[in-house]
């Protein structure tokens, strides 16, 4: 059995990704979870050749069925899970006009009832223990709405109620749960591309006016090792550039 378990449920290629290798270089055994389970190849491979362990698993945070199973299996093959990152997305824009049904429900399912039944079953194992982290990941539309986001703000929204919620009813099993606010174009060949698209040169914004994947690892990292007299909520984390 392995000690010190990290679950990051919507482990993708990015910040998901970077966070996982944080975790192994400080002695984590990471397991990861995502849609399509056979993505995760290139980073388990990673995270191994350089002395970690990585478990990877085909997940759909939206089906309960596979989250009670997939903690299930975690708990009992590999070890008691101490922290576990729910990281699903689920950012669209839209108008209001052309934001069907069948998307904002989508959308909710993503970011909202996920993360709900990934929260749920990880209370289930951590009160018993009187110990554990859940950490969401959250965005500005946590907040506010936007012209075009009336999809992703409410599932959003809906993310930070459940976080509020759960947080207030776990701390006193010593249970931290937090959420943390995501807002910056990341350092990714994607976004730089996006931004050229819009007639902007990437290589002339000023230095870190986008944002390393590795910074945001880290405050989730530093978040997880908070002494619980003075653990944090809420956490905004945006490039000094990003307007509020």
């Amino acid at each position: 059995m392995h000690n010190k378990i990290v679950l990051i449920v919507g482990a993708g290629d990015y910040i998901g990704a970077a966070i996982a290798k944080r975790f192994a270089k400080g002695g984590f055994t990471i397991c990861l979870g995502r849609r399509n389970g056979e993505k995760l190849a290139p980073l388990l491979s990673e995270i191994e050749s350089s002395g970690g362990k990585a478990f990877g698993f085909t997940m759909d945070a939206r089906k309960e069925e596979n989250v009670e199973e997939i903690f299930k299996k975690i708990e009992q093959e590999i070890g008691s899970i101490e922290l576990v990152i729910f990281n699903v997305g689920g950012n669209v824009v839209f108008p209001i006009l052309e934001t069907t049904s069948r998307v904002f429900r989508k959308v909710w399912e993503m970011a909202t009832f996920a993360g709900f039944l990934t929260g749920r079953e990880a209370a289930r194992y951590m009160i018993p223990r009187k110990k554990g982290s859940i950490f969401f990941t959250g965005a500005t539309a946590s907040l506010r709405g936007a012209n075009g986001y009336s999809a992703f703000a409410a599932g959003k929204a809906g993310l930070r109620g459940v976080a509020q919620s759960i947080a207030r009813e776990l701390g006193p099993h010593n249970i931290h749960v937090a959420h943390l606010i995501i807002d910056a174009g990341v350092d990714t060949a994607f976004v730089r591309q996006r931004i050229k698209s819009s007639g902007v040169d990437p290589e002339t914004l000023a230095s870190d006016t986008l944002m390393n994947p590795k910074s945001v690892a880290e405050a989730y990292w530093n978040l997880h090792h908070q002494t619980r007299d003075g653990w944090t909520f809420e956490m905004d984390i945006r490039p000094f550039a990003e307007t509020w």
